[in-house]
């Protein structure tokens, strides 16, 4: 059969509106939105529903043609991006785009893999319901992209990531046969967990087509604080105060007073939460009934008592606590407005994540000199963004282009050190995919390459993702 072949018996399978081959089309589905990675594909496939996902992936695998599944393409390492071969057919599931199912009182949504983050919230919204994962891409990912890389965001602290909110799970495995377990069951004894194995395996062991959510009831008061601190020892010390009185901490963000400079030196409309100018400051919001925004604030009271905060302001409004967190979410727009920067996506346990985020930053810019090291974001959580900024006046093509690889391994090298992971949340993808080679211990690494060759022999899933194809590279037609 050839290319043309191909494509023809690919049209056949999804209609006119379900495939293109058009290079212009093409293109923005081809690169990464950071614009870090180029590719090209054979073809775009947009299947409409489950039965016609089964249907591409059984043609691919009859020709052995490469799949790169794709959601929104929000991807931070170049997840979801086909290789320069152009023999790949990028696998878009936007147009299943369905909540197929919403039981505000059962807590849960049957949505597919198509639908974006926001939508979500809102169809939740309307049902006096709520989905509580929130990110800032959340305009543009979809639910089959966050439960193919297990994405966190800013609720983890209290309702975990993707792997503890999807109930039940539907999907295309690499031969074409469709897994349905949706069913929200709280107890099933046939065997592992089938659909946690796809949870976080980034498209390399099947097609994520629908999931069953948990939702969470609408909290009857938010209340939200931005906290002044003087370390990161002591934000801890005031997340476990805040815990210990009974408050349902739902986010808990460090922010470095450097950081904060940045936002407010970049991003319009910003102004500083506090009058004061602490070395760290913490973002809080609590949930609960009536009044738990007077119990936050008897709660920080003795937290400043004790020299666990410094200063603090407790947001007057659904506006007020909005600006606290645009703050939050334009970290890293203002940085990329400042110059060039080493963003790394880390954690390590939650007890040793204070001394990591000083003493870390302290040795890369012993290390690097004229650099700026800081880390920010969600510490309950143990996962923190940890960033190198280019010294002043550095030309930043160039310093990427020198400093980047020296600069990640460092870090890398002080994160496994420490116990931790060098992927907290945005996956492995290609960016990352030789230091996990070189820092990961050979028995998850046979067991990653043991799950990959038993679910897709051919390696025709997101091939050079996550863990390398076992098979010989797949050509197309």
């Amino acid at each position: 059969m050839t290319k043309g072949d191909f494509l023809n018996a690919l049209g056949s399978a999804l209609g006119p509106k379900g495939v293109t081959s058009d290079s212009h089309e093409l293109g923005p589905w081809s690169t990464d939105w950071r614009g870090r990675y180029h590719g090209a594909a054979l073809a775009m496939a947009m299947p409409a529903d489950t039965g016609e996902v089964a249907a591409v992936v059984r043609l691919c695998a009859e020709h052995r043609v490469p799949i790169v599944p794709q959601g929104g393409n929000t991807s931070m390492v170049g997840g979801a991006v086909p290789d320069r071969s152009g023999e790949a057919v990028v696998l878009s599931l936007r147009r299943m785009n369905r909540v197929r199912r919403l039981d505000a009182e059962a807590g849960l949504a049957i949505v597919e893999a198509g639908v974006i983050l926001s939508n979500l919230h809102d169809a939740a919204r309307a049902e006096g319901a709520r989905f509580p994962l929130s990110l800032g891409a959340k305009g543009s990912a979809t639910i089959g992209g966050l439960c193919s890389t297990n994405a966190g965001g800013t609720q983890v602290l209290r309702f975990g990531t993707m792997r503890s909110l999807v109930l039940g799970l539907e999907a295309v495995l690499p031969d074409g046969s469709i897994l349905d377990s949706l069913a929200p069951l709280k107890k099933d004894n046939r065997g592992p967990d089938l659909k946690q194995l796809l949870i976080g395996a980034e498209g390399t062991l099947g097609v994520v087509t629908a999931a069953t959510l948990q939702l969470v009831p609408v909290p009857e008061e938010t209340a939200t604080a931005w906290v002044g601190t003087p370390s990161p020892q002591t934000a801890l010390s005031l997340l476990r105060r805040l815990e210990r009185s009974g408050l349902a901490v739902e986010s808990f963000e460090l922010v470095p007073a450097d950081s904060l400079g940045l936002v407010l030196s970049h991003i319009s409309g910003t102004r500083p939460p506090l009058e004061s100018n602490p070395a760290w400051h913490a973002l809080v919001e609590v949930t609960g009934g009536a009044g738990v925004s007077g119990q936050l604030e008897a709660v920080l009271a003795g937290a400043l008592e004790q020299g666990l905060a410094s200063d603090g302001v407790l947001a007057a409004s659904e506006a007020q606590a909005g600006a606290f967190w645009r703050i939050r979410e334009s970290i890293s727009e203002a940085e990329r407005a400042s110059g060039p920067a080493v963003q790394h996506d880390i954690s390590v346990p939650v007890a040793g994540m204070p001394d990591f985020m000083t003493s870390a930053a302290a040795e890369v810019e012993q290390a690097f000199p004229g650099t700026s090291a800081s880390a920010f974001g969600h510490l309950g959580d143990g996962n923190v963004h940890f960033h190198v900024r280019a010294p002043a006046g550095a030309d930043p093509e160039r310093w990427i282009t020198e400093s980047e690889k020296p600069i990640s391994a460092f870090v890398y090298d002080r994160v496994v050190a420490a116990g931790g992971s060098i992927s907290a949340e945005h996956g492995i993808g290609q960016m990352k995919l030789d230091t996990f080679l070189r820092l990961t211990d050979p028995a998850r690494l046979n067991a990653l390459r043991t799950l990959k060759a038993a679910f897709d022999p051919l390696g025709i899933m997101n091939p050079g993702k996550l863990v390398p194809s076992l098979a010989s590279a797949p050509r197309a037609p």
